[in-house]
């Protein structure tokens, strides 16, 4: 399938590089964006059309627009790099385009081209390159392609009309004094999804519906939420917007994906990784009762979050209705310390991608 060219309708009018430099000194994270986007729409019998780049605006919204209405709403999340030589690379967007075209199809959505995903994000960074961090740290530029339904009307069905966007937003360090374990709360009465529901797809709802929760662990003292399965209330699944692995003695597992998980890429990437570097990786089920029996007698050395805005958290505390324990020693693992650098290495362009992961622009 061709791809959809992109018309160029650059800013006249960016930021000076002063202004731009003083945001990157201390971006944080999503609370400054670039200086464009790109749209691309979709209207049903005429396919994907109108692909743009141009000056980053406020969307101007119908009252009646489906999306607000009935929730058909996608997005991903994916970070480009400055390598050593000052080249800049995506990480993996082939893995991101293809998991927004399982959310679009589980949200009855029309599927993006992969090649139109990355073409589109290849542009808005080109344009904007000036904004991902120079080389050496873990700073990035932090991609948000989404897609929401932009026909207007009351009538609860698929739209008939999609708007494709990206934007990006410069990501300081994730931990800018060094990596520090969190707590997590493990709700056991709110589940973030079911078999069969809409868990596996990258839709805000499923983000909503773990705010409850997220509050009710920050009640608890816990900076994160963990969810036990939507049927047995036994079996861990994931935390709210990170995926979980469990570490023993050489061996790394993570909870099967069963329909209510989200393929997290970088979940994919670890558990190559850790074959490379030595580890079995394997997918599995993990009860709450074999977290915490595990970590007791020892068997359980340590629990790592993994995502793409963290890459790799540890865990040190859990805490549960009926009690609480310490992950180790409480501090971050030497496998979590080692998968982490040995990732943000590929990444940055600071080892060798083996796998083919790295994207870099022309």
């Amino acid at each position: 399938m061709t791809t959809t060219p992109i018309e160029l309708k650059p800013s006249s009018s960016p930021l000076s590089a002063a202004e731009r430099e003083a945001i990157l000194a201390d971006p944080g994270f999503g609370r400054h964006f670039t200086d464009h986007m790109v749209t691309i729409k979709w209207t049903e019998g005429r396919g994907w059309h109108d692909a743009q780049l141009t000056p980053y605006a406020p969307l101007s919204i119908d009252p009646a627009n489906m999306t607000l209405h009935y929730a058909q709403e996608i997005f991903e999340g994916l970070k480009a790099y400055r390598g050593p030589d000052g080249s800049v690379a995506l990480f993996r967007p082939d893995a991101n385009a293809r998991r927004f075209q399982g959310s679009a199809r589980r949200m009855a959505m029309p599927e993006l081209p992969v090649e139109t995903f990355i073409d589109a994000c290849d542009a808005l960074v080109q344009q904007d390159i000036d904004w991902v961090p120079a080389h050496g740290g873990e700073s990035s530029l932090y991609l948000r392609p989404f897609m929401i339904a932009t026909e207007v009307g009351l009538g609860v069905r698929p739209a008939n009309e999609y708007l494709f966007i990206v934007i990006a937003s410069p990501a300081g360090a994730y931990f800018p004094g060094g990596v520090k374990p969190v707590s997590i709360w493990v709700s056991e009465d709110r589940v973030r999804a079911v078999p069969g529901g809409i868990g596996d797809a990258k839709t805000g709802g499923n983000y909503a519906a773990s705010l409850l929760a997220q509050a009710e662990a920050a009640e608890h003292g816990c900076e994160q939420v963990a969810y036990l399965d939507a049927v047995e209330h036994r079996w861990v699944e994931e935390l709210g917007g990170m995926n979980l692995c469990f570490v023993y003695e050489n061996k790394i597992v993570t909870p099967e994906l069963t329909g209510s998980l989200l393929a997290g890429v970088t979940r994919d990437s670890l558990l190559k990784l850790a074959r490379d570097l030595g580890y079995e990786s394997e997918e599995g089920r993990i009860s709450i009762d074999d977290w915490r029996r595990d970590t007791e007698n020892g068997a359980l050395r340590e629990v790592f979050a993994c995502g793409t805005a963290a890459v790799i958290t540890p865990v040190g505390m859990v805490k549960t209705a009926g009690g609480e324990w310490t992950q180790g020693d409480g501090q971050p693992g030497a496998v979590t310390l080692e998968l982490r650098k040995a990732l943000l290495a590929i990444q940055t362009g600071a080892a060798e991608d083996r796998h083919g992961w790295v994207h870099t622009l022309d």
